[in-house]
């Protein structure tokens, strides 16, 4: 036989894995988002430490079976607590840039509020936080 067929251990053609034995059939990234990278039109920017919470004002869970199971694995994430877009991507086992995508689904309809990190300009100076850790020091 010639070399066109799957071959042992799920091998292609080219020798590219695309079936592992105790994960089953492998999905690409832009199969979990339609081919998009950047997630939709609303302007949040999903940073690593953003903050991603379920939005008391959700759909309710019936609702959720129009969802993907990637967006479902995230709501659950969301559900037991308060977690981060890095946070997301790790308990998920999914890229980063994934599941800002499908965090962007989410926002989008509704089910999800996401809290931006304070940017570090407004953030108090050091010196002023050195004077008070050194008055709570004195006291």
């Amino acid at each position: 036989m010639s070399g066109t067929g799957i071959g042992p251990g799920g091998t292609g053609p080219t020798g590219s894995q695309w079936y592992d034995a105790a994960a089953g059939p492998l999905v690409r990234p832009y199969a979990m988002t339609g081919g998009r990278t950047k997630p939709g039109p609303s302007n949040v920017r999903f940073d690593l430490i953003a903050l991603v919470v379920v939005d008391s004002d959700a759909p309710e869970p019936g609702d959720e079976s129009l969802l993907g199971p990637e967006h479902r694995v995230l709501l659950s994430l969301c559900r037991c607590e308060t977690q981060s877009v890095a946070e997301l991507a790790a308990d998920a086992d999914l890229p980063v840039g994934v599941v800002r995508v499908l965090l962007g689904d989410l926002l989008e309809a509704g089910y999800v509020k996401v809290s931006l990190p304070v940017p570090p300009a407004q953030l108090p100076d050091e010196r002023i936080l050195r004077e008070v850790i050194e008055g709570l020091r004195a006291l």
